[in-house]
């Protein structure tokens, strides 16, 4: 279990009760950030390498949120890169230091923020290194350079502090809610922190110095491990892969068992972005059975009971292929061998030309849950939560990596513009992750769980879904829910 206490000498932290004990936690806000230059001491130049998603935001949020102090936030991009014009068109230039050669960015700054592909990283992060000042601070948003390293034998170079801040939400989001955060108190997307390496003594206070300038509301703590094992297996469960295969495997039953395509449509991806997720965010997981009627509440139970087991299977089987770097190697491959060309997108399967018809209808009527959907996707979510549990992973983790990512920030976006876009929009990583066993889970619900869906219930099975402790830590980090829903436009 990774350990969830910690101090901050600039910072005042809060504890939040979860099962089993305390975790220590930083609740953010734009008050906090005069305390910035004293959590960023020994840093005077912050570089973002990288301008995805991910960094386009990052380097706005802090540069917005450092405004007044002498800490420059520049932004690294490698030679020829068509991001150029847009890291201009958003005030970052070269006639005043802050766009430049990524090469150049990183030996000139004293936090170096690595923002780049996950292929990208593995593949040029020697070269970064090397450029690196003496004593300069690596930052990371997400933990695949150390699963890469640890699968090639490579290490971190000595003398130089690692950490890392990983928001849960994509960039767009963390960029948007960090704007609303400006009129409405609370806005923006949690985050994960995490110190690998501490020369200094001084990285838990960067660390979490920058998470507020992104916004954070709630920051929690991490290890990189944890986290990229959590968020890979994540993307490619419950908050991507998985989702897919069930909204495709339901869309097709509800069609074979006489439903229009609308309806059908409406039934499955509908259902699981709109209601299903509302109900989560809103009340938690138990809610979305209590508030079923009697025969809805059958229905679930039995749905609920046949597709726990085949979903936890395959969370297992990603897990390990995670921990044991097979993912992760498949990922590198996979660019190496696609290079610049781009993946087909998945959305040519018959479900998706209904999408817009659907969209379209929405102010007509309010869309009830669908128990047997619901079923579906809690059982699948559940058996996430439960792996992650069983591998070790701190609570605060496993409920916003298994339900609050997911349900406050990727259902909002694909509920906006359907699955399909999302998994045609997201980083290659997580695109090749749900290509690769969204199919996985569609296969498995067809074949083995909704076969079984109308044996009686799992009474035992049903109980401990009742009692489970993640309802406790999933309420305790409801409190700390942003006060404003995620802006998708």
């Amino acid at each position: 279990m990774t350990s969830t206490t910690y101090t901050s000498a600039v910072f005042a932290l809060e504890t939040m009760d979860v099962p089993g004990g305390t975790e220590t936690i930083l609740r953010g806000g734009r008050h906090l950030f005069p305390l910035l230059p004293e959590a960023f001491a020994g840093v005077r130049r912050i570089g973002v390498i990288g301008w995805g998603p991910q960094g386009r935001a990052q380097a706005r949020n802090l540069r917005d949120s450092l405004a007044g102090t002498d800490i420059r936030v520049s932004v690294g991009l490698r030679p020829g890169s068509a991001s150029v014009a847009d890291a201009r068109a958003h005030g970052f230039t070269e006639e005043d230091g802050t766009l430049g050669d990524w090469l150049a960015v990183t030996a000139d700054s004293d936090l170096v923020i690595l923002l780049i592909a996950d292929a990208a990283l593995a593949a040029h992060h020697e070269e970064i290194f090397a450029a690196l000042q003496p004593g300069a601070t690596i930052g990371l948003s997400h933990g695949f350079l150390l699963g890469h390293l640890r699968a090639t034998g490579g290490e971190f170079p000595p003398g130089h502090g690692v950490i890392a801040v990983c928001p849960k939400g994509m960039g767009d989001s963390v960029r948007r809610l960090y704007e609303q955060g400006a009129e409405i108190n609370g806005a923006g997307i949690n985050s994960s922190y995490a110190v690998h390496a501490d020369p200094d003594g001084k990285a838990t206070d960067r660390a979490l110095g920058w998470s507020v300038a992104l916004g954070s509301p709630y920051t929690f703590r991490t290890t990189l491990e944890s986290e990229y094992r959590s968020d890979i297996v994540g993307e490619r469960a419950i908050l991507l892969g998985a989702v897919h295969g069930i909204v495709e495997s339901l869309f097709t039953r509800y069609r074979l068992t006489g439903d229009d395509a609308v309806t059908a449509y409406e039934r499955s991806c509908e259902n699981v972005t709109g209601p299903i997720a509302r109900t989560i965010s809103q009340a938690g997981l138990r809610a979305v059975r209590e508030e079923l009627d009697p025969a809805g509440r059958e229905v679930f139970d039995r749905v609920y009971s046949a597709t726990y087991g085949p979903a936890r299977e395959i969370v297992a089987e990603i897990y390990d292929e995670v921990a044991d770097g097979t993912e992760l190697r498949s990922v590198v491959l996979a660019e190496r061998w696609l290079g610049a060309r781009e993946m087909s997108g998945i959305g040519g399967s018959p479900m998706w030309a209904v999408g817009a018809e659907v969209r379209a209808r929405r102010a007509e009527r309010a869309l009830p849950v669908d128990p047997f959907t619901a079923g579906v996707f809690v059982a699948t979510m559940t058996a996430q939560v439960d792996e992650f549990a069983e591998r070790g992973h701190p609570w605060s983790e496993i409920v916003n990596e298994s339900v609050i990512e997911a349900v406050d920030s990727l259902l909002p976006y694909m509920h906006a513009r359907d699955v399909a876009y999302m998994v045609d929009n997201c980083s290659r990583t997580a695109r090749l992750g749900a290509r690769r066993w969204g199919p996985r889970f569609q296969a498995a619900y067809e074949q083995i769980a909704y076969p079984a869906s109308g044996l009686p219930a799992d009474e035992a099975l049903l109980e401990a879904f009742d009692g489970h402790p993640m309802h406790e830590a999933l309420a305790a980090a409801a409190k700390l829910r942003p006060s404003v829903d995620i802006s998708v436009a």
